[in-house]
């Protein structure tokens, strides 16, 4: 058990007689000195110090592939099912290796989902690994949009605004004829022909994409070259 307490009865207590109480004050806390939070000090900070590398004005590069050549040999199928003739194959490996030497390898591939520009992409893949590390979206629109007059150049804008960031610098959007020569042109304000895996490389500048678009407008996109599977590299000097 427990030692009982002792309590000492409240008569044989001798209070003080000073004016100093028995019981403590109660401490008095100094007001803590106030100090800024981090997103203040960022704030008041030199703006020299921090860079935003958004702001700066870049090159933006445009890579429209038309794609490959496809085959006829299977008259059932469905156009959006033709897959590529052997020349075709060839072409977009030949094309692949081409924008790599000229270093033009895309970060974002926005490609048809039509099976001859699905193949055509799978080839430029097998040749080329950097192919393998752009981010890929197949857009089903393409394959549509291409046939309507004048609707191509919005839409493909409208498509790279959608699924790129600041950050890309290189898309390719693969895609077919009518529409990719008619887009190509109206970007450049010049006819571009287009045939079978040719790709028109463009540029414009902005800090985004969509300022790009809207600085260069129609007709203000540079073109630098067409890349064609029959011609040779040394054609290929920027303007």
């Amino acid at each position: 058990m427990d030692a009982a307490l002792n309590f000492m009865p409240l008569s044989s207590l001798v209070l003080p007689t000073s004016s100093t109480s028995l019981f403590p004050r109660p401490l008095i806390r100094k007001k803590a000195k106030h100090m800024p939070c981090v997103s203040q000090i960022l704030d008041n900070a030199d703006s020299s110090a921090f860079v935003n590398t958004s702001s700066k004005s870049v090159t933006r590069r445009l890579i429209l592939l038309r794609h490959a050549d496809s085959s006829w040999n299977n008259p059932s199928l469905r156009d959006h099912d033709r897959p590529l003739s052997k020349t075709g194959r060839t072409d977009a490996a030949d094309v692949s290796y081409k924008l790599q030497l000229l270093g033009w390898v895309p970060e974002l591939i926005l490609c048809s989902d039509a099976m001859r520009t699905r193949e055509t992409l799978s080839v430029m893949q097998e040749q080329v690994k950097g192919f393998l590390h752009a981010a890929v979206h197949f857009i089903p629109s393409f394959y549509s949009v291409a046939a309507m007059d004048g609707q191509t150049a919005a839409h493909i804008q409208q498509m790279i605004c959608k699924f790129s960031s600041d950050d890309i610098l290189t898309v390719m959007c693969m895609g077919h004829n009518k529409g990719w020569e008619e887009a190509a042109s109206m970007f450049t304000g010049s006819v571009i022909e287009l045939k079978t895996c040719n790709a028109a490389l463009l540029e414009a500048t902005g800090k985004s994409w969509e300022e790009a678009f809207e600085s260069a407008g129609l007709g203000g996109w540079q073109l630098q070259a067409i890349v064609k599977p029959d011609s040779n590299l040394e054609n290929y000097v920027p303007t």
